[in-house]
């Protein structure tokens, strides 16, 4: 086995792993991955529906109608831009927010067996390495808290 794939077979098994427990948790809180994905994208940010739709790799129909959801459970709402009145933006609710920090626990609660198994410099290099590779890293401070462009690499 060369090095690149267990690289690979690693990153694959442990996206498995991930994907289980959001899978689960979203599940026990009626929400799909990609409401799950929605709900974590729209904690620090006030993206356009476009921009949105378009990082999620959804047709601007299909987005209208995950939002619309949400909207009937208080998790979402949608309003003009104050930059562009034309653009609609979409925004967490306090409701949405609320939910989407207990599933950020419970997903922290699951992941734990497994994160705690490492040293907490090993934590730090391992979320260093991770952001490097998902372009996260840069991507996330420059759009921290702000409206508009969403991060290159996917949540």
């Amino acid at each position: 086995m060369r090095s690149d794939d267990a690289l690979e077979d690693a990153l694959v098994r442990t996206s498995f792993r991930v994907m289980a427990v959001l899978t689960r948790i979203g599940s026990d809180h009626d929400l799909s991955l990609t409401q799950l994905r929605v709900l974590g994208l729209l904690r620090d940010r006030r993206p356009r529906m476009a921009e949105l739709a378009a990082f999620l790799g959804l047709d601007k129909s299909t987005m209208s109608g995950l939002v619309e959801r949400a909207e009937r459970r208080g998790l979402l709402a949608r309003d003009r831009s104050p930059e562009d009145r034309r653009a609609v933006d979409v925004f967490i609710t306090p409701a949405g927010r609320e939910l989407a920090e207990q599933v950020q626990d419970e997903v922290r609660e699951a992941l734990a067996p497994f994160t705690d198994r490492l040293r907490a410099d090993d934590r730090r290099l391992l979320t260093r390495l991770l952001d490097s590779l998902s372009g996260a890293a840069t991507a996330n401070q420059a759009t921290r808290g702000t409206t508009g462009t969403l991060p290159v690499d996917g949540p």
